[in-house]
């Protein structure tokens, strides 16, 4: 059951507002819908509830994973293969709900995906995004790389992707410890 409560549209004050119009009328909303981003009563699904519990922290956390999503420099694949890795570290089942099929859409297999989901590593033949996938496993597992691993990343994906990564790797952390601690699941979970 979840820990907080699910607003509505109709309840949320100004600054609520101005985050959900960013996350509801954004590009998480103008693009292919492969999850759903609200319920019938217009209530945010998954983290984005609770980013309207904490609106200014919340507009910034918001932005940070548009950023990662929808201007980063990394591939679609990587950047799924990376969430669902961290999603399935954190056993996250809203995260892995929502970006299986944005993953699939990527051209990811169910093999890679079942691979991922069970924490093994996936069958890759590009060597960048083996290289990409090995540095966000070491980050989850250790949260740290060795040089070599890094030199590698680097030298396959440049130094602009691996920030991006290590990023990214920590934003979805955080998610999937909102989403454990406000127990917040798929869309028709009990809650």
């Amino acid at each position: 059951m979840t820990r907080l409560p699910r607003l509505t549209p109709q309840e949320l004050d100004a600054a609520q507002r101005v985050l959900y119009d960013a996350i509801a009328g954004g590009p998480r909303a103008n693009g292919p819908q492969l999850f759903a981003l609200t319920d019938s009563e217009g209530r945010l699904n998954g983290p984005f509830n609770a980013m309207l519990h904490a609106p200014a922290v919340g507009s910034a956390l918001q932005e940070l994973g548009s950023a990662l999503r929808y201007r980063s420099t990394l591939s679609d694949r990587v950047r799924e293969m990376s969430i669902l890795i961290v999603a399935a570290h954190w056993d996250s089942a809203f995260e892995q709900y929502a970006h299986e099929p944005i993953g699939q859409a990527a051209g990811l297999s169910d093999a890679q995906l079942t691979a991922i989901r069970s924490g093994a590593a996936p069958e890759l033949s590009d060597p960048t995004e083996a290289a990409a996938v090995d540095l966000v496993t070491a980050l989850v597992a250790t949260g740290d790389v060795d040089d070599t691993l890094f030199g590698r990343a680097v030298s396959l994906n440049g130094m602009e992707a691996v920030v991006e990564l290590t990023t990214l790797v920590g934003y979805y952390a955080t998610l999937a410890l909102q989403l454990r601690v406000f127990r917040v699941g798929q869309p028709g979970d009990p809650s």
